[in-house]
């Protein structure tokens, strides 16, 4: 998001109207399960990016997507008649990637504990290829030295 409060305040609005528009008033079938995610908006207000995720596989996204596009110009009019602003921001849906990002990390996650409990195992049962304690101690280095 912007750095600008007010951007940040429409964003907010936008993101509320938009997920009311989809759960009431857009009735396509094509349009899956949708969670709007986030909204950003342009320091000048001029434009918003709208992210959503879709529950499903690609052809279901790809429904989605254009569900969305069609639907844009209701949504739009209908931000501008919530919102009050004096120009509507264009509105751009965007695909959200978290839902992948994740599912790929809890991925290299789970891999890291299952090598993290490998290790654990052959820690337990290794033991020291010489002395525990390699190194000399000052008392010892006094016993051991010859005297002159």
């Amino acid at each position: 998001m912007s750095d600008h409060p007010r951007a940040r305040k429409l964003g907010e609005r936008i993101h509320e109207i938009v997920a009311r528009m989809l759960d009431t008033r857009v009735k396509d079938p094509r349009l899956g399960f949708v969670t709007v995610t986030e909204v950003r908006v342009t320091g000048d207000l001029q434009h918003a990016t709208v992210f959503y995720t879709v529950l499903g596989d690609e052809e279901e996204r790809a429904a989605s997507a254009a569900a969305l596009e069609s639907a844009k110009g209701l949504i739009r009019s209908e931000v501008g008649r919530q919102t009050g602003v004096r120009l509507t921001p264009t509105l751009e849906f965007t695909l959200d990637a978290v839902p992948e990002t994740a599912a790929h990390l809890e991925a290299a996650l789970a891999e890291a504990a299952a090598r993290d409990a490998e290790l654990a195992r052959a820690r337990a049962n290794a033991a020291y290829a010489g002395e525990a304690d390699p190194y000399r101690k000052p008392a010892e280095r006094e016993a051991d030295e010859p005297e002159e």
